[in-house]
């Protein structure tokens, strides 16, 4: 079964979408990804969202396309 993951944001448009490799069940794949993304962020703190998904991407994480629907607020 293929799992995806949702890293939100306030602004609609730095909302990232992952499919999470095989290999990790949920909880892992949240703290592996924290980890990844702490990993990039301490070598670069102004990093962009670019370098952070080439990270991910080399641990087998993809960046998938999304429509964000409406609001259910």
């Amino acid at each position: 079964m293929k799992q995806y993951m949702i890293l939100p944001s306030n602004n609609s448009n730095d909302i990232h979408l992952l499919r999470i490799p095989n290999d990790y069940a949920g909880h892992e794949a949240f703290r592996h990804v924290t980890g990844l993304i702490a990993e990039v962020e301490a070598l670069n703190p102004k990093c962009e969202w670019d370098e952070i998904l080439s990270h991910l991407e080399a641990q087998g994480y993809e960046e998938m396309k999304f429509i964000l629907g409406p609001s259910l607020d």
